[in-house]
């Protein structure tokens, strides 16, 4: 058998990918998911929450008030980080801390007006720009392609 570790050209050529083999395409996927968050992530930077400021806010938003704890287990972080992240928000006026009606000892964080307002902001940022990308960038062929690829990413991430 030949010796191919020293000349590349004498290497058997590696078949292109397949991509749709569900292989390559879970890698592919992944990382343009990953861009695509990141991008939408720094159309929205001036509000200066961190991603786990914001996590927590819309979390409070969309689920109501919570105690430390309960976040902290909902966010997969430990209880000591989450009082970091809550006092940021407080420091920012963006939520509000009321005593736990069923145990007195404990507290109850909810966002605010003014933290609505900031996830209103940041929601309307990243919306604006990927209307005017998905206007500028692509015509309606491309724009009907990527409603289709939307309806079926929504079938993989609700079954």
């Amino acid at each position: 058998m030949p010796d191919t570790t020293e000349n590349p050209a004498a290497r058997p050529a590696t078949p292109p990918a397949d991509d749709s083999a569900p292989d390559v395409l879970a890698v592919r996927l992944a990382a343009v998911v990953g861009r695509l968050l990141r991008k939408l992530r720094t159309e929205s930077a001036e509000s200066l929450l961190t991603p786990s400021q914001r996590s927590v806010l819309a979390r409070l938003e969309s689920d109501g008030p919570a105690t430390t704890a309960a976040l902290a287990r909902a966010e997969y972080v430990r209880p000591q980080s989450m009082r970091l992240t809550l006092a940021a928000l407080e420091s920012q006026a963006l939520v509000d801390r009321a005593p736990d009606p069923e145990d007195g000892r404990k507290s109850l964080v909810s966002v605010n007006d003014a933290g609505r307002a900031t996830l209103a902001g940041l929601r309307a940022a990243k919306h604006d720009w990927l209307t005017e990308a998905l206007t500028a960038e692509w015509d309606e062929a491309e724009r009907q392609a990527v409603a289709e690829a939307v309806t079926l990413l929504g079938r993989l991430v609700e079954r």
